[in-house]
């Protein structure tokens, strides 16, 4: 069975929400946790007041640690050996099963509970991915196994200076990650790269993750907070269904072969350009041509103003 213990305090700062993770002494991913982050994602896409959402961790020297190995251990022992294939099938039925009333709760509950969380940490990964607001990860430790998979699936990861490690350690127990980190790590860095950071196990310094790709700023621990919320709040002044398109068409359709991926992305323009927000910034656009006699895009002041607002208007 598995035990949650662990929660999400959220706190907003203007047009951003702090979501701080805390599951104390060790600050294990569980249940709990994810299921706190499935609920923050769908009140931040409600609330048009919130444009970033910075994740960080309670603990003093961790963003988020792995799953609990014991536990993993726990369900392997009580669950049947299964080849990929039957596996995949396993976790198809597993989701299907999810969908009707009462059977979660059952899953969470049985030898199952291995799959259930496996396609509920997949489900929440996508939907902050999906997600009509910038994330960002304030990593301000170590974050392994699934806190480093938690970070692979914010938009902007943001390190700390200090004796901390971020990677995925699984192939020293003797499996693969099982939280996204083949998938995001292959189309971050590459498949080449990442497979040697996922066969070698190796855990980077935040200097390390930076110089590969894992992580696109390191930063003193003092100033980390304060950057990780600018940097949601700067780029959460975009109009939210823009942002919302934007990351779909790069994480989804990004991965799809290129006819399709151009199709996706069409859909998302097309999208996006009935909303009441694009069709307000075009009609600001078009009549300062007229009081310009240039394009917006091309005066300088404009284009300064416009980039700090994050939208014309």
């Amino acid at each position: 069975m598995i035990q949650t213990t662990g929660c999400v305090v959220v706190e907003q700062r203007d047009n951003v929400l702090v979501a701080t993770m805390s599951n104390p002494p060790l600050a294990l991913m569980d249940l709990e946790i994810v299921e706190q982050l499935g609920d923050l994602v769908r009140r931040v896409d409600r609330d048009p007041s919130v444009g970033g959402v910075v994740l960080t961790g309670a603990h003093a020297d961790r963003f988020i640690a792995h799953y609990d190995v014991a536990e993993l251990l726990q369900i392997a022992r009580s669950s049947p050996g299964l080849r990929p294939s039957a596996a995949r099938k396993a976790l198809s039925i597993a989701a299907a099963l999810r969908k009707l009333p009462g059977i979660d709760r059952l899953l969470t509950n049985s030898p199952a509970a291995g799959l259930r969380f496996a396609e509920r940490f997949h489900e929440v990964t996508r939907s902050i991915e999906s997600s009509n607001a910038v994330w960002v990860a304030a990593i301000n430790g170590s974050a392994l196994g699934g806190g480093c998979e938690l970070a692979l699936a914010c938009d902007v990861r943001i390190a700390c200076v200090g004796d901390h490690v971020i990677g995925q350690p699984e192939i020293m127990l003797g499996i693969t990650p099982g939280g996204g980190a083949t998938q995001r790590l292959s189309r971050l860095l590459g498949p080449a790269t990442a497979l040697r950071l996922m066969l070698s196990g190796e855990l980077l310094t935040p200097e390390r993750a930076l110089d590969v790709g894992v992580v696109d700023q390191v930063i003193n621990p003092e100033q980390l907070l304060k950057v990780a919320v600018a940097e949601a709040a700067g780029l959460g002044t975009r109009p939210k269904a823009a942002i919302g398109a934007v990351k779909r068409a790069v994480y989804h359709g990004g991965s799809m072969r290129l006819d399709r991926g151009l199709r996706f992305e069409a859909a998302e323009f097309v999208g996006a350009l009935g909303t009441a927000d694009a069709q307000e910034a075009m009609r600001v656009y078009v009549n300062l041509t007229g009081q310009l006699d240039e394009l917006p895009a091309y005066d300088p002041d404009t284009v300064t103003a416009t980039l700090a607002r994050g939208r014309f208007r």
